[in-house]
């Protein structure tokens, strides 16, 4: 299993590669660390002709690349590449299918990757998600997993994933997410926890039915019914007066991953970021996979 790391010289980037490492050692994966160029650099006034800026561009990039190779840890496999797109994000994109790392003259199919990584942009709080352009861009349009690593993660990273938290609505489309998240659980071996968020705000508003906790229990039972009998999942009901508030509730540890399905709106196989997820990206302290929807039947 290989990982997409979208790389840039900055702090966000850092972040990036520590949540990638602790990806790469609970999935026993490898990273593919990217930094994207643009296709058409144009040549500043300052630079003389005869400098060569596209090459000095070039050394410059795999200087960075080099420094960020220097960030993985040891027992850690990863390589480097440079590539090239008008986007960073679709260079990214294109970096996750067969092929896409040609340049490196290395097998094709090693180059298949199956999420991306990225950092959170250096706006943010410490220890929260800011979602910058490229991240923005992959949370609308990526046809991978998406992992995000909230700001100032490099700092102290966990060796590995501690325990997966699955936040599942009551909406179509939990199916894909719980699937998706079993299978993450089962071949890292790690903990699984279904949570269920309840906004008295929402329920305030809504036609009269049964009630948000009741609905939520329930929902949660259902789900875990359907898991395979070896399954080992704890069920968990978060309450606020609003979805920030059921979240932050919550106790969150280091090592703790949360995992999100795409809005009902997304198309198939692809991300889009829903209002409730993200709410929860707002105020959640660990980092966040959202997964495509109908991902768990790829």
């Amino acid at each position: 299993m290989r990982l997409i790391v979208g790389y840039q010289a900055t702090p966000s980037g850092a972040d990036g590669i520590a949540l990638g490492a602790t990806l790469a050692r609970s999935l026993q994966a490898s990273l593919d660390i990217c930094l994207v160029l643009p296709q058409e650099r144009p040549v500043p006034s300052k630079a003389p002709v005869e400098a060569g800026y596209d090459d000095i561009l070039i050394d410059q990039a795999t200087s960075w690349l080099a420094e960020a190779l220097a960030l993985v840890p040891e027992d850690v496999q990863a390589r480097t590449h440079l590539l090239f797109d008008e986007s960073f994000a679709q260079g990214l994109l294109d970096a996750t299918r067969s092929g896409a790392c040609g340049a490196t003259h290395e097998h094709v199919d090693e180059c298949e990757a199956y999420m991306i990584v990225v950092g959170a942009a250096g706006d943010g709080l410490l220890g929260r998600h800011s979602i910058g352009t490229v991240t923005s861009d992959l949370l609308h349009c990526a046809h991978v997993p998406l992992a995000l690593a909230p700001r100032g993660y490099r700092h102290s990273p966990p060796p590995r994933i501690r325990e997966l938290t699955c936040a599942i609505g009551n909406r179509p489309g939990a199916v894909e997410l719980v699937e998706a998240a079993t299978d993450l659980s089962a071949s890292a071996e790690l903990p699984l926890r279904l949570l269920s968020l309840v906004s008295a705000e929402a329920e305030s508003i809504r036609a009269p039915g049964p009630g948000g906790l009741a609905k939520a229990e329930d929902v949660l039972r259902t789900v875990k019914a359907e898991l395979p009998a070896e399954s080992e999942v704890q069920l968990t009901v978060a309450e606020g007066s609003g979805i920030e508030k059921a979240v932050s509730s919550l106790e969150w540890h280091a090592g703790d991953v949360l995992m999100v399905g795409s809005s009902r709106l997304a198309q198939p196989h692809r991300l889009f970021l829903g209002s409730v997820a993200a709410k929860m990206l707002r105020v959640v302290p660990v980092p966040m996979i959202v997964v495509p929807r109908e991902a768990g039947h790829e």
